[in-house]
């Protein structure tokens, strides 16, 4: 039989896995040894002035390995995969042109998918629609129903139901917008095809394990109000950037806003930030597990870790 013919696409190296895990000090790792560049593939990092909250590499780690896609706007400037994957994919181009190789890292699902497989095309954000949807679910919850629209998006599209958190509002109206644009969210994912694939991926996971993670967030979360977590949140209020912003409704800003506001302790906002992002480390996992050609790996074996990427980076000279 023919051998196969080589495959020259781009490589690129993703590093992924639940928050906490310890993507940031892994991904510095291999970058020193593999003359890489990292591009970022969080969600929450592309946001100006959320650092301690969003576990941004430091400044000194910045310096030591450019990273990509990192502060891009201000927490008041919409942002959205369509953007990331314009923004991700030039930063990855730039890089390779350069002869670097590419690194990308972050625990973002939706931008790493958006990133290697490309994106449904969809039309434009029906704006008078959204804010009637937001509306109608402002109040049903006044009225004790707060997953009335997941029930209704549930009724038109089950299968994007069924993928969609009933307390993810933001993704559960996009769904319905794009049903009222034409078709189910679903059927457009399925015509799509995520075909649009130009890079040859190595896709690892790394996870501690459920204790040890569980333990490493409690530690985080203590010691990103050591860091001036509460400080961080405080000076994006004197900027004038309201708790209603989408940034700043993410776990940690959304905990602390009670403790600016008055009506909330410093240790009952530690301890539902910690419960919270343990919960959404479990999110992480879960759609982790769906992910195909997905590699899991222990984050204590570097040694293993800095073997197969190395391999996957030497079949680029073949």
């Amino acid at each position: 039989m023919n051998a196969p013919p080589p495959d020259d696409r781009p490589p690129v190296l993703v590093v992924t896995g639940p928050t906490a895990a310890g993507k940031t000090p892994l991904a510095i790792d291999l970058a020193r040894r593999l003359d890489a560049e990292i591009v970022n593939a969080d969600s929450m990092q592309v946001y100006r002035h959320l650092d301690i909250g969003t576990a941004k590499p430091t400044l000194a780690q910045r310096a030591e390995i450019p990273h990509h896609v990192i502060d891009q706007v201000a927490p008041d400037v919409q942002y959205n995969a369509a953007r990331y994957l314009r923004d991700a994919r030039a930063a990855a181009s730039e890089i390779h042109g350069r002869g670097k190789r590419v690194l990308l890292v972050g625990g973002t699902g939706l931008y790493i998918r958006v990133f290697l497989e490309g994106i449904v095309a969809s039309d434009a954000p029906n704006l008078e629609l959204r804010e009637n949807l937001e509306q109608e679910h402002a109040a049903a919850v006044a009225a004790g129903d707060p997953e009335k629209l997941h029930r209704r998006l549930a009724e038109v599209d089950s299968a994007a139901a069924s993928r969609i958190h009933p307390n993810d509002l933001r993704r559960t109206i996009r769904a319905l917008e794009i049903f009222r644009g034409g078709g189910p969210a679903s059927a457009r994912r399925r015509e799509h095809g995520f075909a649009d694939r130009p890079f040859r991926v190595l896709h690892l996971a790394i996870d501690p394990g459920r204790e040890v993670l569980n333990q490493r967030i409690d530690e985080r979360c203590r010691e990103m109000l050591d860091a001036g977590l509460l400080q961080e949140v405080r000076g994006l209020r004197e900027r004038g950037y309201g708790p209603e912003l989408r940034p700043l409704q993410s776990i940690g800003y959304r905990h602390l806003a009670g403790v600016v506001d008055g009506h909330e302790t410093l240790e009952m906002a530690l301890e539902s930030m910690q419960r919270d992002t343990r919960g959404f480390a479990r999110r992480q996992r879960t759609w982790l597990r769906g992910v195909p050609d997905l590699q899991w790996c222990d984050p204590a074996d570097r040694e293993r870790i800095r073997a197969r990427a190395e391999e996957f980076f030497l079949q680029e000279n073949q």
